[in-house]
C-alpha cells in the first residue's frame, strides 16, 4: 500500500470501523426500505418517478463505500453501472426511461443484495474492530474493582464469571489477549469489511470483461475525437496567433527594406515593431508548446510538474508526492492534465480556499487525490467538467471516483494502471 492507503493504526481502524458500522446499519437499512417501497409504488404509478431518485441515492451510497475501500484499505471495487444514453433532443433521459434502464442494469440488483449484507455481516465486520478494543478495556476495568458494583457480585465477562478479585484478574488477562488481537488485526478486520463489499458490488468476470471492452471502445473514440479537436485548436491558435504575427513581421521588414534609405527614422520604428511582434510570436509559440506538453513535465516528471501547477493557483494548495520513478510519457501527460482540469474545476466552481493534492504509486497503480474544502455538490455527468476528466483517464483504462456531499469537502480520486521506471 502507498501513503494514501497505508495500513492504518489500530485506533484509527477502530474509529473508522465504528463510523462504518453506523453507516452500514442506518444508511443501508434506510435505503433498502425506501427502495422496496418505491418499487412497490411502481404499480401505483408514482413509483416510476421516485425509483430513479432512490436508486441514485443507493448508487451514491455504494460509490462512497468504493471510495473509502480504495482510500482506507487499498481495495479497488469497479463501478459497473451502465451509462444513460443521451436524449436525442439534447436533454436528460426522461424518468420513465431512466427507471427502466436502472431496473434493467444488473448492477442495481447487486447493490440491493449488498444493502442486505451490509446491514448484517457488513455491520458486524465493521463494529468488530472497535468492539475488540472496547471489550478489552472492560476486562481491565472489571479487574480494577468494578465487579464489586454488581448486586450478586457476579458478572460474566465472555466465558469468565467475575465474582472475586482473582476472577477479575482472569478477566484482565483475557482483556489483554483481546487487546493484542485488536492491535494486530484491526486493520485486517476493516479490510475484510471492504472485501465483503467487493464480493457483492463488483461485476462478474464476464460482465467486467464486457464493461472493460465497452469502456475501451468508448475511450478509443473519445481519444480520436479529442486528438482531432486538439489538432484543430493548435491549427487555430497558430493561424490566429503566431502565424499572423510572423506575417506582420515579414510585411514590416519588407517596408523597412523599401524605406531604409528614404526614411531611416520610420524604418527604425518599424524594426522595433517587428522585434516586438517576433517576441510576442515566440511567447505564443512557447505557450502553445506548454499546453501540448509542459517542459517541466518532460524535464522533471509528474511530481514537480504538479507542484509547479499548484504554485500558479489563486488558492492555497498543498502537494504531497511519493513516486519511486517515472511513468511513461503519455501516462504522465494524461495525469498532469487530469490534475490541471480538476484544479481548474476547484477554482471555478468549488468556492474553496484550500486544496490538497496527493500523488503516489503502488501495486501497479498511479493514484492521485485532489481534495478541497469547498461547498461540495460536484457530480460526474453530461455537461460536467469531470466527465471530460473521466474520458481522459478512460483512454488509459483509468478510473475516476468522486465524493462530494453537500457542504463539502470534495475528493476526486484518479487511478491509472502503469509501471514506474
Amino acid at each position: 500500500m502507498d501513503s494514501m492507503t497505508k495500513r492504518p493504526g489500530p485506533l484509527v481502524s477502530a474509529g473508522r470501523g465504528l463510523m462504518l458500522s453506523v453507516v452500514s446499519l442506518a444508511g443501508s437499512i434506510t435505503l433498502f426500505v425506501l427502495t422496496m417501497l418505491s418499487l412497490a409504488f411502481i404499480l401505483l404509478g408514482f413509483g416510476i418517478f421516485t425509483t430513479p431518485w432512490v436508486l441514485t441515492m443507493v448508487r451514491a451510497h455504494a460509490n462512497q463505500r468504493r471510495l473509502l475501500a480504495s482510500r482506507w484499505s487499498g481495495v479497488r471495487i469497479p463501478v459497473p453501472y451502465r451509462p444513460f444514453p443521451a436524449d436525442p433532443r439534447g436533454g436528460v433521459t426522461g424518468p420513465v426511461k431512466r427507471c427502466s434502464l436502472m431496473l434493467k442494469d444488473p448492477a442495481t440488483w447487486r447493490d440491493l443484495q449488498w444493502l442486505l449484507v451490509d446491514m448484517t455481516a457488513g455491520f458486524f465486520t465493521a463494529i468488530l474492530s472497535c468492539a475488540l478494543l472496547l471489550y478489552a478495556v472492560e476486562g481491565f476495568v472489571l479487574a480494577a474493582g468494578l465487579w464489586r458494583a454488581f448486586e450478586d457480585n457476579r458478572y460474566w465477562y465472555a466465558f469468565i464469571p467475575v465474582s472475586s478479585q482473582l476472577s477479575g484478574l482472569a478477566a484482565a488477562g483475557l482483556g489483554a489477549v483481546l487487546l493484542g488481537l485488536g492491535l494486530r488485526y484491526n486493520a485486517d478486520l476493516l479490510r475484510s469489511h471492504f472485501l465483503l463489499a467487493k464480493v457483492l458490488l463488483a461485476p462478474g468476470s464476464d460482465q467486467e470483461m464486457a464493461l472493460r471492452i465497452e469502456r475501451l471502445t468508448e475511450s478509443r473514440h473519445d481519444a480520436v475525437d479529442t486528438s482531432a479537436a486538439e489538432l484543430r485548436r493548435i491549427e487555430r491558435d497558430l493561424h490566429d496567433g503566431a502565424q499572423a504575427r510572423l506575417v506582420a513581421v515579414g510585411m514590416d521588414l519588407g517596408t523597412v527594406e523599401a524605406l531604409i534609405e528614404k526614411d531611416p527614422a520610420r524604418a527604425k520604428a518599424l524594426i522595433g515593431k517587428a522585434r516586438q511582434s517576433s517576441a510576442e510570436a515566440l511567447t505564443e509559440l512557447r505557450d502553445l508548446v506548454r499546453g501540448i506538453h509542459p517542459p517541466v513535465l518532460a524535464e522533471r516528471g509528474l511530481g514537480d510538474a504538479v507542484k509547479a501547477l499548484a504554485l500558479r493557483l489563486p488558492v492555497r494548495t498543498e502537494v504531497q508526492v511519493e513516486l519511486a520513478g517515472r511513468a511513461a510519457a503519455p501516462v504522465e501527460s494524461a495525469a498532469y492534465f487530469a490534475v490541471s482540469e480538476a484544479l481548474a474545476n476547484v477554482v471555478k466552481h468549488a468556492g474553496a480556499d484550500r486544496v490538497w493534492v496527493d500523488v503516489s504509486h503502488s501495486g501497479g497503480m498511479l493514484r492521485i487525490a485532489v481534495t478541497d474544502n469547498g461547498g461540495g455538490g460536484a457530480t460526474v455527468g453530461t455537461g460536467s467538467g469531470l466527465s471530460g476528466l473521466e474520458r481522459r483517464l478512460g483512454t488509459f483504462d483509468g478510473v475516476l471516483a468522486v465524493s462530494s456531499p453537500a457542504g463539502g469537502p470534495t475528493m476526486v480520486t484518479m487511478e491509472i494502471p502503469c509501471e514506474l521506471s
